[in-house]
């Protein structure tokens, strides 16, 4: 259900629904367009856009490294 609602987002969700139900080269473009957003990202906004998402992966991370710890 949540699939279907981000598939109905205009531009990202068409190249999502792409990336995941298509071939290897829609996976290796829907990445490096990630890349080029966040690198977009980076010279528009500098500092902020390359430590947000660094904060942001560090809950992720300490969440990943407890499941390895317990299995």
């Amino acid at each position: 259900m949540i699939a279907k609602m981000i598939y109905h987002v205009p531009v990202f969700g068409w190249m999502l629904k792409e990336a995941v139900t298509g071939p290897t080269t829609a996976k290796v473009l829907f990445i490096i367009n990630l890349l080029l957003v966040w690198l977009l990202a980076i010279i528009t906004f500098g500092y902020p856009a390359i430590i947000i998402p660094a904060l942001a992966a560090v809950p992720t991370m300490f969440v990943i490294l407890i499941l390895i710890m317990k299995g």
